[in-house]
């Protein structure tokens, strides 16, 4: 019997998650809580794997998250969960038994869940998660950062020329969906610790491109005063697309944007069907989610693993590993 249905069932007992609890900026522990008991449209999920941001939970551990809807301390971090189903509502979709990807979770009562997918257990509506390949392992927490590249990009059609800003995970995934679309995309990398792993597009230092005729910028760097410098090389009519999170007002000189009519976009936070998007693109091969995670750690050592995810720039991504506490 399911453990969540087995402590219902008792009565006496409330289920529980040992979850990463950011208590006020700059602290965190490990702390078991206890979560809400499973709807006939939730699931229960044992979380294998789960992902550390270098972009929306660094500010949040530094605490320079800017107003966010359900933004306070303490939280459960983490939206980039891997796991499997436990228990399955009859409403939920789901069987015992699937393994799924989930964006996170808010099941932790008095304790926010923001994103809420760093715990070992969680209980989230059917209708949140995805059914993923097993075989993708602990590959399957990137399909956020993927779905976020797919959401920016509108899918995977022909842009023209593009430029992106950063080659982070977001900014590979971004350059791998280009070449998908017969794309030669060029990305801006200042860290020569970055500049490997490039395939079917080049990485540049910015000082060494002279273009000014980009029909797409994507930047996910957050850097909110490069606005200018990303004017100046658009092409007339060009688009830049803010697909980083920024904790200060961004700002622009006009005139440059006025005579290029340049056009700004910022991408929002995906879709159900831009993850739907990326998992086909990855089932069939043509989206590869390799060489993209560099560290990882048990749970039980994430006291350890966030500074390196925030601070080492050899870190693309952090994985914590539950499977020994769930």
């Amino acid at each position: 019997m399911p453990l969540s249905m087995r402590l219902r069932r008792e009565g006496s007992m409330m289920l529980n998650a040992l979850a990463i609890v950011l208590e006020e900026p700059g602290r965190l522990a490990l702390s078991r809580l206890p979560i809400d008991t499973p709807g006939d449209a939730d699931v229960v999920v044992a979380t294998s794997w789960s992902g550390i941001s270098t972009g929306t939970e660094r500010l949040l551990y530094t605490g320079r998250m800017p107003d966010f809807p359900g933004m306070g301390y303490p939280l459960v971090p983490g939206y980039e969960t891997v796991g499997e189903v436990i228990e399955a509502g009859p409403e939920s979709g789901f069987a015992v038994g699937q393994r799924v990807f989930a964006p996170g979770a808010t099941c932790f009562g008095s304790v926010r869940g923001l994103f809420g997918g760093a715990a070992s257990h969680l209980v989230v509506k059917g209708s949140r998660i995805v059914a993923i390949p097993a075989e993708l392992g602990d590959r399957g927490v990137l399909l956020a950062l993927a779905a976020t590249a797919y959401h920016a990009r509108g899918g995977v059609a022909p842009q023209g020329r593009e430029l992106i800003v950063g080659h982070g995970v977001l900014g590979r995934l971004l350059a791998r969906l280009s070449v998908i679309a017969g794309g030669e995309p060029t990305v801006w990398e200042c860290d020569p610790q970055r500049n490997g792993g490039a395939d079917g597009y080049a990485v540049v230092d910015p000082a060494a491109d002279t273009r000014r005729d980009y029909q797409v910028i994507y930047d996910v760097s957050g850097d909110p005063e490069i606005l200018d410098d990303l004017i100046a090389r658009l092409a007339p009519g060009g688009e830049i697309v803010l697909a980083g999170f920024y904790e200060r007002p961004l700002a622009f000189t006009f005139p440059p944007a006025f005579l290029r009519e340049a056009r700004l976009r910022v991408a929002a936070q995906w879709r159900p069907d831009d993850l739907a998007g990326v998992v086909r693109l990855v089932t069939d091969g043509r989206l590869s989610l390799d060489e993209l995670i560099t560290h990882r750690r048990f749970a039980l050592q994430a006291e350890d693993a966030y500074p390196i995810a925030f601070n080492d720039p050899r870190c693309l991504k952090m994985v914590l590993d539950w499977r020994a506490v769930a």
